[in-house]
């Protein structure tokens, strides 16, 4: 298999971490699809960079994010009003509800509101990750991922209340 191919084969594999992360980082279904695209442009042209010391996702993760926060800082774009208007993911369709769905799009609403920073912790946590690999990916101690994910989690808590969202 090419190098090609295989970086094609693990980028479809885990193209989900593409769409979760993009949705937390934007709020219009055209700006997460320009986010997706710049992930998948970055993910290839350091793909070369990737030595296999750790899972393909979990560098996946680091690379998507870290673009992320560089997208987001460069477009230096700011939430005015919030129209989430993309799809749950598909496999997640045919288990929720319409319910469950408006949850959602509340939580997501929320998280507009958070810090890119912010954001990165909660997508991790969401995602099972430890607090060592929160550390890890954010570059910061075992104990601050701690800390700041307890204040974050506070933080969306009382914005969701804030908002008057219902769960």
């Amino acid at each position: 298999m090419s190098k090609e191919q295989q970086f094609l084969h693990l980028l479809q594999q885990h193209r989900n971490i593409l769409y979760k992360v993009s949705r937390m980082y934007m709020d219009t279904a055209q700006d997460q699809e320009d986010l997706v695209q710049e992930i998948t442009f970055q993910l290839w042209k350091s793909y070369c960079a990737f030595e296999g010391k750790s899972e393909f996702s979990t560098w996946m993760y680091r690379v998507a994010l870290n673009t992320a926060l560089t997208y987001f800082k460069k477009e230096k774009r700011k939430v005015d009003q919030i129209s989430l208007t993309g799809a749950i993911d598909k496999s997640e369709d045919d288990h929720h509800s319409a319910v469950a769905e408006e949850r959602l799009d509340y939580f997501y609403k929320a998280v507009q509101d958070l810090t890119k920073v912010e954001k990165a912790l909660i997508f991790l946590f969401l995602e099972g990750h430890s607090h060592r690999e929160i550390a890890l990916n954010l570059g910061i101690s075992e104990g601050n991922a701690r800390v700041k994910l307890n204040r974050t989690k506070e933080k969306l808590q009382n914005i969701i209340k804030k908002n008057g969202y219902e769960f």
